[in-house]
């Protein structure tokens, strides 16, 4: 099953609807990861408030998909996790490591633009990845 990932300026957003068997979710990293190097986008925002439950792959796959996309040059928000989402992962030792969280979509699109907003006199952040085309 494939996520649809949308594009917003040089903002993806993708939304889980659905559990995903672990073959899933490893297409949806691939999938997420080629979009960026495709669209150099300075930011994802992957919105998980429809699922009930994230075990120990999928917060995983979640924390590296958020790593990989940073190695890219993107930065990553991940937002809508529910309360009883965020305590599992957390019982079974696997915690979601510099990946920036938020409550709703609404603030995730918000701390994404932050996040994404090119420093004053800096390169711009996509354009400032490792091994990317236009780089430094």
């Amino acid at each position: 099953m494939r996520i649809p990932i949308l594009r917003l300026k040089d903002i993806l957003l993708t939304s889980i609807q659905v559990d995903l068997t672990d073959e899933d979710a490893l297409q949806f990293q691939r999938d997420v990861l080629s979009r960026v190097s495709e669209t150099e986008a300075g930011g994802v925002v992957i919105d998980i408030t429809a699922l009930d439950v994230v075990d120990s792959f999928m917060a995983r796959v979640l924390n590296d998909t958020a790593y990989m996309a940073r190695l890219l040059g993107a930065k990553v928000v991940i937002c809508g996790m529910q309360p009883s989402v965020a305590l599992t992962p957390i019982e079974m030792g696997r915690e979601l490591v510099d990946v920036e969280t938020v409550l709703n979509l609404d603030q995730g699109m918000e701390k994404i633009e932050q996040l994404i907003e090119r420093p004053a006199g800096g390169p711009s952040p996509r354009r400032s990845g490792f091994g990317r085309a236009g780089g430094p």
